[in-house]
């Protein structure tokens, strides 16, 4: 990265999403969407080699898989459908990065519906099987767009959060939300109520703009660090190699 081309708030949250899966080691990188995809691909590039990635289809593969790449882009380490996954989804041995369409600050994510789920307003994805895949590994949530996802509470919960899972005792010891990245910054749990906490915030943005964003209370320390900037190998890869055409930057129009 050079003065004259720093990096862009796209490649900003990708490096934060990136960060999530720090010190994962073997476990299936599972992201989906075209950010969370660079981010875990980038990770395993820079600084996580033994995370296993697919193709977002049905191959687990090697190499650095640029966003819709072909056959010739990759080489296949394993055969992995949608089935196989559970197999990483029940041994805990996955990191999803899903999307939320609300979140609340226990971390319940909705994005199933708006309004009530028997007549909702907005039919969105459905529950996808969130509610019980969820306890039994590390997950992290991307959000493009803070001020209207983050919620007082859901309308309806696909994800739980740890209010919920609060209720299980130990059957939920596995449960895990690492990370939330929005717009604006990168949130966590690591409270002692397992709340939301300001974790970084994007070079830019005033803290006072995070908190007009956001709609319950949120714990927010004496000091709170910038998020890491991507370096030079970072945006080589991002720009270069996994997205030369410039997918990611449709999430922030």
């Amino acid at each position: 990265m050079t003065p004259d081309d720093p990096a862009t708030i796209d490649e900003i949250c990708i490096t934060a999403l990136a960060e999530a899966f720090r010190g994962d080691g073997e476990v299936l990188c599972n992201p989906m969407g075209p950010v969370p995809v660079i981010a875990g691909r980038l990770a395993r590039a820079t600084f996580e080699p033994d995370l296993m990635l697919t193709d977002t289809i049905a191959y687990a593969v090697s190499g650095n898989l640029p966003l819709g790449g072909d056959p010739s882009d990759f080489t296949v380490e394993a055969y992995m459908p949608f089935r196989s996954v559970f197999d990483q989804v029940w041994s805990g041995k996955r990191h999803v990065v899903m999307g939320a369409s609300q979140i609340d600050r226990h971390g319940n994510q909705n994005f199933a519906a708006i309004g009530p789920y028997r007549k909702p307003k907005a039919q969105l994805l459905g529950l996808r099987g969130a509610p019980g895949n969820l306890i039994n590994h590390a997950t992290t949530y991307w959000v493009p767009n803070q001020a209207r996802a983050f919620a007082t509470t859901v309308d309806v919960v696909s994800g739980p959060g740890y209010d919920k899972l609060a209720e299980l005792g130990d059957s939920a010891r596995f449960f895990e939300i690492r990370r939330v990245v929005t717009n604006l910054g990168a949130y966590d749990f690591e409270t002692a109520d397992h709340t939301m906490r300001l974790r970084s915030v994007h070079p830019g943005v005033e803290i006072d703009r995070i908190v007009e964003a956001t709609p319950f209370d949120l714990t927010i320390p004496a000091d709170v660090p910038l998020s890491r900037l991507p370096d030079a190998e970072d945006l080589r890869l991002i720009r270069e190699v996994f997205d030369r055409n410039g997918v990611r930057k449709s999430e922030f129009r």
